[in-house]
């Protein structure tokens, strides 16, 4: 299964290129890894909300454009389904059952995902009512991935 992480802005910390590099690594025993990166878009402080939503947009039509068709979309969103690590690997599962090749993950950037990119997902999850960086969900999806593969394979990792 080949799994992408679509997402908004360059990763400048190392602590954090570390961690991704890290996961990225040892997700490629179990399935095909692969990030894409669009830019960002500046963002004016105190911007008003129809400068914000522009931002969204711009950014969400950089998403789309790396969207494969034949992938099924997941947008990482506060609103989205939450599960537990047991109920994410079930669902990544599902799909690799059901034929599914690939699967795509957007991680939007400082401001979210735009409407149109919500609408092209085949469905939406959250990690938690919290906001995180965006650099820190890439991490952290990473990993619940990872751990996702340690439980369909029953391996120990998962406690």
């Amino acid at each position: 299964m080949k799994i992408s992480i679509l997402c908004v802005g360059k990763i400048k910390e190392k602590y954090w290129n570390d961690a991704i590099a890290e996961y990225t690594k040892r997700l490629t025993r179990y399935c095909k890894p692969e990030i894409i990166e669009v830019a960002d878009e500046k963002t004016p402080d105190n911007a008003p909300e129809a400068i914000e939503q522009m931002i969204k947009d711009k950014e969400g039509e950089k998403l789309l454009k790396h969207v494969d068709p034949k992938a099924k979309v997941i947008a990482l969103a506060i609103k989205g389904k939450k599960v537990d690590s047991p109920g994410f690997a079930k669902w990544i599962d599902s799909y690799a059952i059901s034929g599914c090749s690939h699967i795509q993950f957007v991680i939007g950037g400082s401001l979210g995902l735009s409407d149109a990119v919500l609408k092209r997902a085949d469905g939406q999850i959250s990690f938690s009512d919290m906001t995180f960086p965006h650099q820190m969900m890439r991490v952290v999806l990473l990993e619940q991935i990872y751990r996702s593969y340690k439980i369909l394979s029953g391996e120990p990792y998962h406690k």
